[in-house]
């Protein structure tokens, strides 16, 4: 198959846009590149076509937290529902939650997973396996045969390991199958409530979760991952003290990576007041000050990389009162949008957003740096920055419509996304 990309800016290898006439791509591979002081090979006969006049193209981004729901829980999202999300999203490569039914702690799961993301053909779907057995938090899953598998990383999601004895065997384990682990620090003692714990909870009525339930839990796992020398990724940083915690790990040469979730560097605690059940999730949505070191954390390089946090639910599962309703929010084919929030405000240029979702997020999987260069394969997303629409909720893929962009109108939307040399996604 043959595309070929025209009128458009690409983002290259020094974080800047450069004018192009043309990005031609031959059986999955970025074959040329015109700027615009080049003039294209008029022998190129291309199957498709795509305009890009007035969008960016970038590397495909690589998205390290996501709920695809397959297999078990149909009724909330599938393999092939959600990675035609991804796509719509501009997303390229995705790391999939062990929290399947059955759990992903075996090969036959991990395959399944796999032959269906193979199926669907929308992006590259990166298992991750479950760190203890039945994510427990007891037993020690086979990392062997996961890593065998295809599993790339390790993860228990938000499910509590009994103590830090099974946490640091797991490391050590982990270890010597060179497989990261990707935890999402909570001290399950403290980790009562459904959102954060502030004058927010105490003025409503909800019971908090302090910030206290995580910055514990990173502090122990710091040391933890220290004294085993594995690679801990810390998952969906939510409070302040754990970006200064990350930051000073970092800096003693301690092996640690992390992440935020996109819509805590949007949405603060003040959007619970009316009791909007969106809002639920885990991590909770903190304070302004904790919004904001964030966003300072993934400028300074303590906080690697973006993530959606994807977590597709039906309808009925946010129906309920706030604290009876099941925590996540869906968002993976939103992050654009997101981003663009972010640099209207001033507070995350788009080219950072985009650094923090493609090469530093490769970075933390130990993949190839995303680029636009000749002979790379095509993972790219074409994103018009300035048509301004509105969301409606038949117009997202994804099974969940969970998602607070619902009935906003936004600015920024995907207009195709080529997936190893094939257009998984274009826009109507």
């Amino acid at each position: 198959m043959k595309i070929e990309i025209t009128n458009g800016s690409l983002l290259n290898n020094q974080g800047e846009w450069q004018a192009f006439n043309s990005i031609q791509i031959t059986n999955g591979s970025i074959s040329s590149i015109y700027l615009n002081d080049s003039t294209p090979d008029a022998s190129f006969i291309s199957d498709h076509h795509i305009d890009a006049k007035d969008c960016y193209v970038f590397p495909g981004l690589i998205d390290l937290n996501v709920s695809l729901r397959d297999p078990g829980y149909s009724v909330k999202g599938s393999v092939a529902s959600e990675t035609s999300a991804a796509a719509a999203g501009g997303v390229t490569t995705l790391c999939c939650t062990p929290e399947t039914d059955p759990i992903n702690d075996s090969e036959a799961v991990t395959k399944l997973i796999s032959k269906l993301a193979q199926t669907s053909n929308k992006c590259q779907v990166l298992p991750l396996g479950a760190f203890t057995q039945g994510l427990k938090g007891e037993q020690l899953s086979e990392y062997a045969s996961l890593k065998q598998a295809g599993c790339i990383a390790l993860s228990n999601a938000y499910h509590p390991i009994k103590n830090s004895a099974i946490t640091k065997r797991c490391f050590e384990y982990a270890k010597t199958h060179n497989l990261s682990v990707f935890i999402n620090p909570i001290e399950a003692s403290l980790h009562e409530g459904v959102m954060h714990e502030n004058h927010v909870s105490t003025t409503i009525g909800l019971q908090g979760i302090p910030s206290l339930a995580e910055t514990i839990a990173v502090a122990q796992l710091i040391k933890l991952a220290e004294v085993s020398d594995v690679h801990l990724h810390l998952s969906q940083l939510s409070a302040s003290d754990s970006v200064s915690q990350v930051e000073a790990a970092k800096a003693k040469g301690i092996n640690v990576t992390a992440d935020v979730a996109v819509h805590h560097l949007i949405y603060t605690d003040e959007q619970v007041e009316n009791f909007n059940s969106i809002f639920h999730c885990l991590p909770p949505i903190r304070s302004e000050s904790d919004r904001l070191a964030l966003l300072k954390g993934l400028k300074s390089g303590a906080i690697d990389a973006i993530t959606s946090a994807h977590q597709p639910h039906e309808a009925a599962a946010k129906q309920m009162p706030f604290g009876e309703s099941e925590p996540g929010i869906s968002g993976i084919e939103l992050l654009l949008p997101m981003a663009t929030i972010l640099n209207a405000n001033d507070e995350l240029p788009l080219t950072e957003f985009i650094l923090a979702m493609t090469t530093r997020s490769a970075n933390i999987l130990s993949l190839d740096k995303p680029e636009i260069v000749e002979g790379k394969t095509a993972n790219l997303c074409i994103f018009d920055p300035v048509t301004i629409w509105t969301l409606k909720a038949e117009d997202l893929l994804s099974k969940g419509k969970n998602s607070p962009l619902i009935e906003q109108q936004l600015k920024g939307k995907v207009k195709a996304t080529i997936y190893e040399g094939n257009i998984s996604f274009i826009a109507n």
